[in-house]
């Protein structure tokens, strides 16, 4: 392996090596930031192994590199939902899953939990909570056509207004107010009133 490496054309190597960076410090950097939501770019590159100047080289300002953990995250959450097979699950079902999901991801990336990184827009502006809302209004209109669901207010403002007491319930955590599991317990009550329909007991 060593031999292939040392044979690689230098263009190919150092795009392996810039890779290996990228992933270096994003990997610190979600530790780090889920430790410390404040922690600089000096932080992050001492949790990495690498320079700051490495670091820069790589994401230009400590909000790209945010950004581009708050990409990973969608990305990665848009996926588990698609794996679920939420479409062809009861809507109250499916309403819980998807807030399982969601609320699944944010502990294992606890960077999501700070306010301020979470709401980090991408680097083109775009909200990087837009497509997880399509997929929810999507889920919500379902569950009002069947009925599952109250029609007295429109999907997409549910969505939206779902998605807001994910971030509160997240603020309640990161202030110490509200454990984990209470957070997520209020959540789904608070999501699934909101809709017209209560909580069932697992």
């Amino acid at each position: 392996m060593a031999d292939t490496l040392d044979n690689a054309p230098p263009t190919r190597r150092r795009r392996s090596d810039a890779r290996r960076s990228i992933e270096a410090i994003l990997g610190a950097a979600r530790t780090v930031l889920g430790e410390r939501p404040d922690a600089s770019m000096e932080d992050i590159a001492g949790a990495a192994g690498v320079t700051r100047q490495t670091v820069y080289a790589h994401f230009p300002s400590r909000e790209a590199l945010i950004s581009e953990l708050i990409e990973s995250a969608r990305v990665q959450g848009l996926a588990e939902l698609d794996a679920a097979g939420l479409d062809s699950a009861p809507p109250v079902e499916a309403l819980r899953q998807f807030l399982d999901i969601s609320w699944q991801l944010v502990r294992r990336l606890p960077f999501l939990l700070d306010p301020a990184l979470n709401r980090t827009p991408r680097q083109d502006g775009a909200d990087p909570h837009a497509a997880v809302g399509a997929w929810l209004e999507r889920l919500l209109r379902r569950g009002q056509r069947t009925g599952d669901f109250d029609r007295g207010l429109p999907a997409s403002w549910l969505a939206l207004a779902i998605l807001e007491l994910g971030h509160t319930a997240a603020d309640q955590v990161a202030a110490g107010r509200l454990s984990k599991k209470k957070a997520m317990d209020v959540l789904l009550e608070s999501s699934l009133r909101l809709c017209g329909a209560r909580a069932q007991d697992k």
